[in-house]
């Protein structure tokens, strides 16, 4: 699933660095279906950043691994 979840982020990665951002994956759980990624760039502090996680990078990491129950920032 790692290996999905490094390809769906670097899919993902482009429409957050045009608005000043990023995104780096710090962990996935596969037990638990827990992907854990830290925002960077202008999404940190960001007071859009909770949104932007939940969604546009979870909702965009589901749909393309359904096995992904949630998607949490470090």
């Amino acid at each position: 699933m790692k290996t999905k979840v490094i390809k769906a982020i670097e899919e993902l990665r482009p429409y957050l660095q045009a608005d000043g951002g990023d995104i780096e994956l710090a962990d996935v759980d596969e037990d638990k279906g827990v992907v854990r990624v830290r925002l960077k760039g202008a999404c940190v502090g960001c007071p859009m950043a909770q949104s932007t996680l939940q969604l546009g990078v979870e909702k965009f990491l589901k749909k393309k691994i359904p096995e992904i129950k949630w998607v949490e920032a470090v």
